[in-house]
């Protein structure tokens, strides 16, 4: 994973000086609330229901076994013992005081970590698919060009104070694991017909009050020029990106009302000066230097995989943790091991102290020291030896984080909703909490198959839950806790939006509401055909029909 240099660690050394004079300004009373507020917010620092909530930066999800530790640290000595993953790729901490934030974010410098850019009005923290470097289906490994633009990124001083916020995602997969259509800018690496690499340029996406799928800007860019296109399109924003109206500020609406065409007019004529800045440009050298930070591991060849088939055909609990959590990898003799955050009773993503740092050891014993953050709230080792599986299956089910529950419906997205966010208008938490506890049969779940629950508790779609397969939205109503429910998104590859099926239900009937859902659907597939493709194929009627049939 790439490590920090000497710039880097001076870079984030010296905002933890700077924050912590902010901070003891602010509260000797020498900074107003609107003169910090910009301040803290460009270090991660939210006030949320309860307390100021820290947001760390998880750079396109990857994490060493140090930095672990460290989370675990922080959260046992300055929140209440755990952390929260969220779909960014990032972790949160939801109750430390605001005068302990300065030292959260000097112990974070001591391992080459930071909030710096996780809110704000500015470039967020760039995002990948959990699987990049080990996937089977991949063009090329994508986390070398996240940390370039990561680096072009950071401290921008021309992209500081944009319009609204801004999320830049990356895939080198054929298989979109990254939700790149739903992001202001999303990037596929692909190769041309001569086989040059370089990456097609989607614009536009996002979810919150007016979700929409982002379209092409440019087929297939030139890798060297990767830096000075986004250069192109982020100036084009911030020159005409609403700003009266924070509700209509996002790219999503700019390209909305120009039109595709006319935006990527006024991006080609701004490129036209940038493109041969030497600054901007990607040389072959530069590509490599950064490469080299990910360059694969000292993977073995001498794996035995006959004791993990033999498990398989004599342990039941451990050939369900295998077809749930595990997955294919790139190299022959090692398997992808996702850490299952959605254990029934616990909020989803949430993750102790203990875990963390359990986690670490795992990561140095199983997988070459990392893990990684994945846009599902979960965690991911990526590399561990088939011979390597059984042990960590048993270390992993002792930390509490084996349940076999990857890709059903039990693996819920949530977003923290009314028990922490001051944005929320209903509970999120609870209302997962319900749910697991309906459907806790595991092989009731295995037999719906891959199935994307996903919820929020506001029209700010934290919880993603309009690409959803079954989308729950919070809502409020004078008053009272209701949820609107939506069938049929997705965020890979055939990217939707969900539909709603109708009227919000109270709080008391999600459940059951989900529930004729899931009867419907299991009335009404044919064969092995998953949840998306039942829906897509007969449409909305039946399962409106059904979802209000007993409603009261």
């Amino acid at each position: 994973m790439y490590r920090y240099d000497s710039d880097d660690q001076a870079l984030v050394d010296e905002r933890v000086v700077q924050f912590r004079d902010q901070t003891r300004r602010y509260l000797d009373g020498k900074l107003t609330e609107d003169q910090f507020r910009p301040l803290r917010l460009m270090n991660g620092l939210y006030i949320q229901r309860h307390a100021p909530m820290l947001r760390v930066s998880i750079p396109y999800g990857l994490l060493g076994s140090d930095q672990l530790r460290m989370l675990g640290s922080i959260a046992r000595r300055y929140d209440r013992g755990y952390g929260h993953i969220t779909t960014r790729q990032n972790i949160q901490f939801n109750w430390p005081t605001l005068e302990s934030v300065p030292d959260i974010l000097a112990d974070l410098a001591s391992v080459q970590m930071h909030a710096i850019q996780t809110s704000g009005n500015c470039i967020r923290n760039i995002t990948s698919d959990h699987l990049a470097g080990v996937a089977d289906d991949e063009v090329a490994d994508p986390r070398p060009y996240c940390e370039l633009i990561r680096q072009w990124a950071t401290l921008h001083p021309e992209f500081s104070y944009l319009p609204r916020k801004f999320k830049i995602a990356v895939t080198g997969s054929r298989t979109d694991r990254a939700a790149t259509q739903v992001h202001d800018i999303g990037l596929r690496l692909v190769r041309d017909d001569n086989g040059e690499l370089g990456v097609e340029v989607l614009v536009g996406g996002g979810l919150g009050r007016t979700p929409i799928i982002g379209e092409v800007l440019r087929p297939f860019l030139p890798l060297r020029h990767l830096l000075s296109y986004l250069e192109a399109i982020l100036r084009v924003y911030n020159l005409l990106g609403r700003r009266d109206n924070k509700y209509k500020s996002r790219i999503k609406i700019l390209v909305r009302a120009m039109g595709v065409e006319a935006f990527r007019e006024r991006v080609e004529e701004h490129w036209q000066h940038l493109r041969e800045q030497p600054e901007l440009t990607l040389e072959p050298e530069d590509i490599e230097t950064v490469s080299a930070h990910f360059a694969p591991p000292p993977y073995r060849d001498d794996v035995d995989a006959s004791g993990v088939q033999s498990l398989l055909e004599t342990d039941p609990a451990f050939a369900r943790w295998y077809a749930r959590n595990t997955r294919k990898h790139g190299r022959d003799g090692y398997r992808i091991v996702f850490v299952s955050l959605k254990k029934p009773g616990i909020a989803p993503g949430d993750i102790t102290d203990i875990q963390l740092e359990g986690l670490a050891d795992l990561a140095d014993r199983y997988s070459f020291g990392e893990a990684r953050a994945t846009h599902t709230q979960n965690l991911v080792l990526a590399d561990v030896p088939l011979d390597a599986l059984d042990g960590l299956w048993r270390d992993l089910d002792a930390l509490g984080l084996a349940t076999p529950n990857i890709g059903t419906a039990a693996d819920m997205i949530c977003c923290p909703g009314l028990d922490f966010c001051s944005l929320a208008n209903a509970g999120s938490i609870d209302v997962a909490a319900a749910i697991h506890e309906r459907f806790d049969d595991l092989d009731y779940l295995y037999d719906l198959g891959d199935l994307r629950i996903n919820m929020s508790g506001c029209m700010n779609a934290c919880g993603h839950h309009h690409v959803a397969h079954i989308g729950v939205l919070g809502v409020d109503k004078k008053g009272r806790e209701f949820y609107q429910l939506t069938l049929g998104g997705s965020s890979a590859d055939a990217a939707a939006l969900g539909d709603r099926i109708g009227p919000a239900v109270p709080k008391d009937q999600v459940v059951d509401t989900l529930e004729a859902l899931l009867d419907t659907f299991v009335a009404l597939r044919e064969g092995e055909e998953s949840f998306l493709d039942t829906y897509r194929r007969v449409g909305i009627q039946p399962f409106k029909e059904q979802a209000y049939a007993n409603a009261h």
